[in-house]
């Protein structure tokens, strides 16, 4: 029989979170670009700097790419300066190519463009600069990614595609210099660890790092941590166990224990959960219960209870002494691993983290924008996007420093005799391009059918005051669609005003049957409305989706439930985000069979909370990396 793992340590308090973030600081040493990099989730402040402070002093090559630089800085092109100057072509390597066997370092990277975005990753998997105009060959070039994501909650992060690579993902948000002080009391170079490996240590440790085995009980939990967890790419086990291993390697270890894969698991799958991990089904249970319930085999009986006496002392001895045990594996099955990582990931979650993982699923399935509606591209206002080669007119302007850096290279060519003019063609326009996000509305249907209509309303009233209250600098707005009885009606126009709201829902009366699909009807009625004005609709639906009043205003269960389903479908596929909040005492298959037709986030909320409700709308509303 298996022993069992030991617990791991809970990486919530701040001296252990503050541990893991240093030992990630280890790993860059041993092995930069071996599992991709760390994603460093913080705001400008202290404890940000002393952990790039650290970053700086481990003598790694550290290359910082700016948000502001283009393709050609990136990849390598054209020395513009010297180009100029010259008048002959030079070419200058790229940010990527510089940072060979080191370390690339993005500030602000959830605000990458992803025409830079793409060639980085592109690098980051094949180890490898991609061919430009200038370059018919790839270069080669091997190096890690540290990303600061310094977005705000309600903000996307990092690239998906980008974040999916990186190893090692840090959140040190809720530390304060507090909480570290004590930490670098004794070491300014320290933080009970030694962050700068010695020589002769790091040499040490990136030999054994090849020589670290993993079982097959070891990757197996891997995998079943991950897929317990909701993570369905198979890059992320792969990099978990890469982690291991180099943590393994750090501490002189040959093989995997239970703090290698504890610490993979905090860092590497706990901030990739999208859902919390599920309990044995009862067809699982089952047969262990069978097997523990089987009685024990009658023990043998003894010469007492025979009535035969034993014929000497010695008899007796050795029949009173069966000596030792024998030795039993006290090696972890891959069960026991599971287990301990599933433990150390929940214990590292973040509070209120059950939430969020259940909203997240169905916002992400939806391509909208997030916070600040759909992003389209324009030409005269909006965020700056990199210039493109076009001809100016209309809304079209000229980008003219992009222009000349097309034209300088071929100014030897265009100019028989030296005028001092730069010569120009049609070939060489670039004009300007901008991005602009167009605003959101949430679209929330109320049901104030029932008993407990009343205490509902009270606290989606709450809930929509917070929202409001948040939506000014989003200039975003609320849209209140109530139904009961027979009928569903628009209890509350598109609006920003907190008044208006608190006027609308003031006076509604609760009680009667449930219209679902009137209600679904004139919600996807309000969002075509408002997708033709530019605007992003969020529906949030209230409900514990008993259906019992068909479109006809009829009664009838079934009928009233196809009505629903049909409807749901076509919210569907509009592609818009929806959030369904099942006000039932229990969670009911019903509203969750509706909110999977609707391709809606599914939100079990027995007691409404108008904090948590709004929490929860805010999670739906943000961009989904």
């Amino acid at each position: 029989m298996a022993s069992e793992a030991p617990p791991p340590s809970s990486p919530s308090e701040p001296l252990e979170r503050w541990n893991d973030a240093l030992t990630a600081l280890q790993l860059l040493q041993l092995d930069p670009h071996g599992f991709g990099g760390v994603c460093l989730r913080a705001p400008h402040g202290p404890v940000r700097e002393r952990w790039l402070q650290a970053l700086a002093g481990l003598g790694i090559g550290l290359v910082k790419v700016p948000g502001s630089v283009d393709s050609e800085r990136l990849l390598g092109g054209i020395d513009l300066a010297h180009t100029l100057q010259t008048g002959q072509l030079h070419l200058q390597a790229g940010l990527l190519q510089q940072a060979d066997q080191g370390l690339v370092c993005l500030p602000m990277a959830e605000r990458l463009a992803p025409v830079l975005l793409a060639p980085l990753v592109q690098a980051l998997e094949q180890g490898q600069v991609p061919p430009t105009r200038h370059s018919a060959a790839p270069t080669p070039t091997r190096f890690g990614v540290v990303a600061l994501d310094e977005s705000l909650p309600d903000e996307s992060g990092v690239g998906a595609a980008l974040a999916e690579r990186l190893g090692v993902w840090l959140d040190l948000n809720e530390l304060s210099p507090t909480d570290i002080h004590a930490a670098w009391q004794g070491d300014s170079e320290s933080d009970g660890l030694q962050i700068r490996l010695s020589p002769g240590a790091l040499v040490r440790a990136r030999e054994q790092l090849p020589q670290v085995q993993a079982s097959d009980e070891h990757m197996q939990a891997l995998c079943a941590a991950a897929l317990g967890l909701g993570i369905g790419s198979l890059r992320v086990p792969s990099l978990a166990l890469r982690v291991a291993c180099g943590h393994a390697a750090l501490n002189g270890r040959s093989t995997l224990d239970a703090d290698d894969l504890g610490f993979a698991a905090r860092c590497v799958l706990a901030p990739r959960a999208t859902q919390w991990p599920a309990e044995p089904s009862a067809q699982e249970a089952a047969p262990e219960q069978q097997e523990d319930t089987t009685p024990p085999p009658d023990p043998p009986e003894s010469p007492e209870d025979s009535g035969e006496a034993p014929e000497n002392e010695a008899e007796a001895d050795n029949t009173q002494d069966p000596g030792p045990p024998p030795e039993q594996n006290t090696e972890p099955s891959a069960e026991d691993l599971q287990e301990m990582m599933v433990a150390a990931a929940l214990a590292s979650l973040p509070p209120h983290m059950l939430d969020a993982l259940m909203t997240r699923q169905g916002a992400a399935s939806h391509n909208t924008s997030g916070r600040s509606g759909q992003t389209r591209a324009g030409s005269q206002r909006g965020r700056p996007l990199p210039p493109r080669p076009g001809r100016p007119g209309g809304q079209a302007r000229l980008h003219v420093l992009a222009t000349l850096r097309a034209a300088a290279p071929k100014q030897r060519l265009r100019q028989a005799h030296n005028t001092g003019r730069v010569a120009i063609r049609a070939e060489d326009f670039h004009i300007q391009r901008y991005q602009q996000r167009a605003s959101s509305c949430l679209i929330l249907a109320l049901d104030a059918s029932g008993s407990a209509a009343l205490q509902r309303l009270a606290e989606a009233k709450g809930a929509v005051e917070l929202l409001l209250q948040q939506s000014y600098a989003r200039r975003d707005s609320v849209c209140i669609v109530a139904f009961r009885g027979a009928q569903a009606q628009l209890l509350l126009p598109m609006t920003r005003s907190l008044v208006r709201a608190k006027r609308a829902m003031t006076g509604l009366p609760g009680g009667g049957g449930t219209p679902l699909a009137l209600a679904l009807k004139m919600a996807h009625e309000q969002a075509a409305q408002l997708q033709r004005q530019g605007v992003t609709p969020i529906l949030v639906v209230l409900s514990d989706g008993r259906a019992n009043v068909t479109l006809q205003g009829l009664g009838g269960r079934a009928q009233a439930q196809l009505d629903a389903q049909s409807w749901g479908q076509q919210w569907r596929a509009s592609g818009h985000r929806a959030l369904w909040i099942d006000t039932s005492m229990h969670p009911d298959a019903q509203a969750q069979q509706l909110a999977a037709t609707m391709g809606a986030s599914y939100l079990p909320m027995p007691q409404v909370q108008s904090q948590r409700m709004a929490h929860a709308i805010e999670r739906v509303r943000r961009p989904q990396a």
